[in-house]
């Protein structure tokens, strides 16, 4: 049976934070952990996109893997980010890394290499095969320079093992077919921010947030309230965090959001090469609406 229930609601792509050296911080890594369940988000994304995963050694991948579930204790879900574009090396990965006290995979649309819809549908298969978790795809084309189209998701929607589908597309119109066609499980779950409310509203289940790494509370109630339809109280939250929410991105990902944590003292700017902290014009900015906030 689909797991369905379990990640309706806010799921945060957490950061990786780093020292000033470059190694991951692990005290800062737990400071994290204990803000967004005080937050009261519903799960916790362990190397996304936003984790700066792309980055990170094998041995640091196992790693945070298992600080973060030694800390989380069972108190919270957690997904983990497993993709890539070698099929046979996403495989490797689902084999080889101990994935005890994790609830499900987010697993990326390959990068690069652009697949057709076909390789994209394949590419899936056999990884939901082999996946002993349930698997929620990811379309992110302003990454991976190609679209999953919303046939193509609802496709793979009919495969068993395959639990739902991040989607950050930034099209509504494909957000809305997948909607409306999906088998009633399938979960829906925003990967744009700013587009949360919209697409809650039009019949999403969630979403797997950036801000929410900085303002959980918020963002988890912005989230719960739209699932219960009370628009009221879920439109004054969302306004409250579109502007900021857009500055975040001004300058790169994860670079705006560690800006706004350095501020709140949770971890320090540092992001790894080839990306770079924010700029001093959107540090300054970000600084006064997180006063102002």
């Amino acid at each position: 049976m689909r797991k369905h229930n379990e990640f309706r609601g806010t799921g945060v792509a957490m950061v990786t934070p780093f020292k000033l050296n470059g190694e991951v911080d692990y005290q800062a890594l737990a400071k994290i952990v204990e803000h967004l369940i005080r937050g009261k988000v519903e799960y916790l994304v362990v190397l996304g996109t936003t984790g700066e995963s792309s980055t990170l050694s094998k041995e640091e991948k196992r790693s945070v893997t298992a600080y973060i579930r030694e800390v989380a204790r069972k108190r919270i879900r957690l997904v983990l980010g497993i993709g890539g574009n070698d099929s046979r090396e996403v495989l490797h990965s689902l084999s080889t890394t101990d994935l005890k006290g994790y609830s499900a995979i987010l697993s990326v649309s390959p990068a690069y290499n652009k697949p057709s819809q076909r390789g994209i549908i394949e590419h899936y298969k056999v990884i939901a095969k082999a996946s002993p978790l349930p698997v929620i795809l990811y379309n992110v084309p302003g990454r991976t320079a190609s679209n999953m189209t919303a046939d193509t998701t609802l496709q793979l929607a009919k495969v068993p093992n395959i639990i739902g589908i991040k989607e950050a597309s930034g099209n509504m119109e494909q957000v809305m077919k997948i909607i409306k066609h999906k088998p009633k499980e399938f979960l829906v779950i925003s990967g744009d921010d700013n587009l949360t409310l919209p697409i809650l509203g039009c019949g999403g289940d969630g979403v797997i947030s950036v801000v929410g790494n900085a303002f959980p509370k918020d963002f988890s109630e912005m989230t719960r309230q739209a699932l219960k339809y009370k628009m009221a109280e879920a439109q004054r939250l969302h306004y409250k965090l579109t502007d900021i929410t857009e500055q975040l991105f001004a300058d790169g990902n994860p670079g705006g959001v560690k800006a706004v944590m350095a501020m709140m003292g949770l971890c320090k700017e540092t992001v790894r090469l080839p990306l770079v902290p924010v700029n001093d014009t959107v540090r300054a900015t970000l600084r006064k609406m997180v006063r102002n906030f």
